[in-house]
C-alpha cells in the first residue's frame, strides 16, 4: 500500500503481476522512479522471462496539456479528510488552468463500493491461511453472527477471513468484470486522479488492529477501513503512482493517487513528472 503521508513519487513498479497487496518503491522525483521500473519491472529471467518479456507503452502524452483527467474526491464507504480534499481540488484547478481536460464524473466509473468489499474480502482470504486456530475460531463465529445486510468494510474483512474456494471463484469473477469496466473508462481519460489514503499521517497507535479507530475529520471509523482508497487500483492490477502535492495545516504531506490503464504505467509516473516541474515536487523535511 501507498506509504503514510504519500511524501515522494511512488509506484507499483511490477505491472506484469494483478496481485492483491502491491507496493513499490519509493524515490525523490518521477524520473527516478522511472529508473526504477526499468531495473524491477518484468518476469524472472529463470522462469517466465524465458519465454516472454515485458515491453511496456510509451507514456499516452508528453504534454501535461494533452491528458484527460478523472478526479474522484469522495469514497462510498470511507470519509476522506477535508485536507486531502481540498489538496487534491487544489491540484484539479491547476491542471484545468494548464489545459487539462479534467471531469468529475463519468458512467463508465466501476462501482466503487463493489470495488472496496471486494478488495477487502479477497485480501483478508488471502491472509486467512496463516491465521492460528484460536484466531480463526474467534473469527468464524464473528462471521456466523454477522447479518445479511452488514456491507460494512468490517464485516467484508470477516466475510474474506472465512470464505470458501467457491466463494472465492465467484468474488473473483466479478473482480475480472470490474477490470473490463476499467479497461473501458480508460479509453475516455488517460489518468485517475484520487486521494491514496483518507488522511495524512496520524500518530502510532499499539494497540491490536482490530481495536483501533481512526478519526477523521472528527468522525470514527475502523482502523482497517483506511484501504478503501488503495484498493481502486489495487483490485485490477492497475498501475498507481502517488506524488506530493501539498501540506496539511500542521505541515503533514498529502499526496495524490494518479491511477493508469493496465501497464500504463510509464504514463502515470510521466504524469506524476509533469506535476512535479510544473508545481512543485518532493521537498526534503526540516531536519529539526
Amino acid at each position: 500500500m501507498p506509504q503514510r503521508g504519500s511524501g515522494p513519487p511512488q509506484t507499483r513498479a511490477i505491472p506484469v503481476r494483478g496481485d492483491l497487496s502491491v507496493a513499490g518503491p519509493m524515490a525523490r522525483s518521477a524520473a527516478d522512479l522511472a529508473l526504477e521500473l526499468e531495473v524491477l519491472a518484468g518476469p524472472d529471467e529463470l522462469s517466465e522471462g524465458i519465454g516472454y518479456k515485458l515491453a511496456l507503452p510509451q507514456p499516452r502524452h508528453e504534454k501535461l496539456e494533452n491528458f484527460r483527467v478523472l478526479v474522484i474526491d469522495t469514497h462510498p464507504l470511507c470519509p476522506t479528510a477535508s485536507s486531502i480534499v481540498s489538496a487534491l481540488n487544489s491540484l484539479t484547478e491547476q491542471l484545468a488552468k494548464r489545459g487539462c481536460r479534467v471531469v468529475r464524473e463519468s458512467p463508465k466509473l466501476p462501482n466503487l463500493a463493489l470495488t472496496t468489499r471486494i478488495y477487502f474480502e479477497l485480501l483478508a482470504a488471502f491472509f486467512a491461511a496463516d491465521l492460528p486456530p484460536e484466531v480463526r475460531e474467534r473469527v468464524e463465529a464473528a462471521a456466523k453472527s454477522l447479518s445479511a445486510d452488514n456491507q460494512s468494510l468490517a464485516a467484508a474483512n470477516l466475510r474474506g477471513l472465512t470464505m470458501s474456494h467457491v466463494d472465492w471463484v465467484q468474488k473473483s469473477r466479478i473482480r475480472s468484470g470490474l477490470r473490463a469496466r476499467w479497461l473501458a473508462l480508460f479509453e475516455d481519460v488517460d489518468v485517475v486522479l484520487c486521494p491514496p489514503m483518507p488522511t495524512p499521517a496520524f500518530p502510532h497507535d499499539h494497540a491490536p488492529q482490530r481495536t483501533r479507530q481512526l478519526d477523521i475529520d472528527g468522525k470514527t471509523v475502523p482502523y482497517g477501513d483506511q484501504k478503501a482508497w488503495i484498493g481502486v487500483a489495487t483490485l485490477t492490477g492497475l498501475p498507481a503512482t502517488v506524488a506530493p502535492i501539498g501540506r496539511s495545516e500542521s505541515g503533514l504531506p498529502i499526496g495524490v493517487q494518479i491511477i493508469g490503464g493496465y501497464l500504463d504505467d510509464r504514463t502515470t509516473i510521466a504524469f506524476a513528472g509533469m506535476i512535479e516541474r510544473e508545481l512543485g515536487g518532493f521537498v526534503p523535511p526540516p531536519l529539526d
